[in-house]
């Protein structure tokens, strides 16, 4: 139940990435009393791949889980008031808005769709900037396949305004998704900083949904979780001040305490003095977390200061291909059996493949370090895998290891092999000033408009 004496905005979280559990978004549209339902689905990996089926197919590019999610959902929203806020239009946004019509169409619900465009900003590269993790000049990583800046709540702002029932995102900073409704129910200004300071860390604690529900904290004796395999997804009551109470729906899995809150506080946090998103700077240092009980927990005092005058930009780029190649070795002695083989690979195409991995799964593949096992395993399993310019290359380690059925050691089994294109991601910063964002609006009566 809500808080009374003062109004408060209710944002439920329900995605925390791409590949997402839908259920618990539905229990939070259906039983929530939300007043806003956010999807978070988008990683810089996720985009730069999206932007590669958006080269192979101008139709496609947006999240292919959209349909899917939005499906149960959108006569949930509709029936219940509330406005759903996602990203999931990934590198086609304009093509996500058109599928979300084609929905509303079949299930036979009258909506309105604001599509926010302007993060793609390939055109705007240039092959002097310096790249953020290795300084070197942008040119040094070869043909670019994508670049999209992070946009934040002064973009989505005027999506809030034109009363659409969906709003669809490209790159979006996570935390923005969250904040811009808190601006726009409530007046902020771009430049109050401390609010926005205060509804960034809202923002943050709830955009990876079931990590601030007890997902990516249990820990089995340790710390311990009850119903997590139907883990509720949270929400919160946002007030005028930006504080927050945390909570998730009755009977859901998982729980909300002063623990799950501090971890994901300081998720993908370098510095707590500075959480520089498009919008503010956060200050996390001061933000009291008061655990009340029942799966409710408050938030605040958090701060901020002035947004910064670039804007983050991730970067995708061809980096060559990786090919993996797995098999298994079981029973007495298949540890060294499974180092035999991995010998062989190394022996047969390292030299063509001078950063070729060979690990043994369950032995030294998660920290690269053999700490002298007490007890060998009785089944082990051999990974190798290898970055390479061309296609050809990477298969050729995909069939090695299958040559290791026939060619290798006794009692290998289980193979697998994999061959992907390898996409990746630099920073780069960019001016502000040189963004431009636009708002198409869509509406199942064919009607369209941009702003």
């Amino acid at each position: 139940m809500r808080e009374t004496g003062q109004k408060t905005i209710r944002i439920g979280s329900g995605s925390g990435f791409q590949g997402d559990r839908i259920e618990p978004a539905v229990i939070l549209a259906a039983q929530g009393n939300l007043d806003y339902l956010a999807l978070e689905c988008l990683a810089e990996r996720t985009i730069a791949l999206a932007n590669l089926r958006r080269l192979q197919d101008p139709g496609a590019g947006y999240d292919e889980l959209l349909e899917e999610r939005l499906e149960p959902l959108l006569p949930l929203i509709i029936k219940n008031g509330t406005r759903l806020i996602t990203n999931m239009g990934a590198a086609n946004p304009f093509a996500a808005g058109h599928a979300v019509l084609r929905l509303a169409r079949k299930l036979g619900l009258h909506l309105k769709v604001a599509v926010l465009e302007g993060d793609d900003v390939l055109t705007l590269m240039k092959p002097d900037m310096p790249v953020m993790e290795s300084g070197k000049r942008l040119e040094a990583y070869g043909e670019l396949v994508s670049a999209n800046v992070y946009l934040g709540v002064e973009q989505l702002l005027p999506a809030l305004e034109t009363r659409a029932n969906v709003i669809i995102t490209g790159r979006v900073a996570d935390p923005s998704l969250f904040l811009a409704p808190l601006l726009y129910e409530f007046g902020w200004a771009l430049d109050d900083w401390a609010r926005l300071g205060r509804g960034t860390v809202v923002g943050h604690l709830l955009e990876c949904a079931g990590q601030v529900t007890g997902g990516y904290f249990a820990d089995p004796g340790v710390k311990e979780v009850p119903g997590i395999a139907h883990l509720g997804f949270p929400f919160a009551d946002v007030n005028a001040e930006g504080e927050a109470l945390l909570g998730k729906v009755a009977g859901t899995g998982g729980l909300i305490d002063a623990r799950t809150v501090k971890e994901q506080l300081f998720y993908e946090v370098l510095d707590p003095t500075a959480y520089t998103t498009p919008d503010v700077v956060a200050d996390f240092t001061q933000v009291a977390v008061e655990e009340l009980g029942g799966d409710r927990v408050r938030i605040t005092r958090a701060g901020g200061r002035a947004r910064t005058a670039t804007l983050k930009t991730s970067v995708g780029y061809r980096a060559g291909w990786v090919g993996e190649g797995e098999m298994s070795y079981a029973g007495p002695n298949a540890v060294a059996r499974a180092r035999l083989a991995g010998e062989i690979m190394q022996e047969r195409i390292g030299d063509d493949i001078p950063n070729l991995r060979i690990d043994l799964i369950g032995m030294d593949a998660a920290h690269r370090t053999d700490f002298g096992h007490p007890h060998e395993p009785y089944e082990v399993r051999l990974r190798v895998a290898g970055a390479t310019d061309t296609r050809r290359l990477a298969e050729r380690i995909g069939r090695e290891v299958e040559a290791l059925a026939t060619n290798g050691p006794a009692g290998g089994g289980g193979f697998r092999r994999s061959v992907a294109e390898k996409i990746g991601i630099v920073s780069v910063l960019l001016d502000r000033e040189q963004v431009q964002s636009t708002i198409t609006v869509l509406d199942t009566s064919n009607a369209s408009q941009t702003a």
